[in-house]
């Protein structure tokens, strides 16, 4: 009991390199099969009694299912994702849209310039279309100021 073990030379360097590649495929074998998984409960082409049936396959005999299943339905595998992704990134951009009030109210450079076209065409005094602007610099649409309405000739 009182030899000394040394762990490095009854572990060669080769063994090593082997192991971390077991551990590495392991990894990558549970990323795969959580990636089914995923994608089974995407597919929205797939009913209930299907996505069951994929599902045990791949719970019960997992090597087999997954590889089945990726030979059988990989090739849309990946236009799912992409199609989510589109979907997660649009409603993104919507959301982005909305709390930066974009879509209901239209910019003062837009605003000023149907001032300007209004002025040119007489609806307006130069002296309402320097109130306006002012208006509109400030950060007010003409429209909320008492008093001033903005409207075309003929309307």
């Amino acid at each position: 009991m009182s030899e000394q073990t040394y762990l490095a030379y009854d572990y060669p360097l080769l063994s090593v390199f082997w192991s971390m590649l077991l551990f590495f495929l392991w990894i990558m074998w549970f990323v795969l099969l959580f990636r089914v998984v995923v994608d089974i409960f995407r597919d929205d082409d797939l009913n209930g009694w299907a996505k069951a049936g994929w599902l045990a396959f791949t719970v019960l005999l997992p090597f087999l299912g997954v590889f089945v299943y990726v030979i059988a339905r990989g090739k849309n595998m990946g236009r799912r994702e992409i199609a989510q992704a589109r979907a997660q990134q649009d409603a993104f951009d919507a959301r982005v849209r909305q709390a930066a009030g974009g879509g209901d109210r239209p910019s003062s450079v837009d605003e000023l310039a149907k001032l300007s076209e209004i002025r040119d065409h007489g609806g307006i005094t130069d002296d309402e279309f320097r109130r306006a602007k002012e208006l509109v610099l400030a950060g007010h649409a003409p429209a909320e100021h008492k008093g001033f309405t903005t409207h075309t000739p003929g309307r």
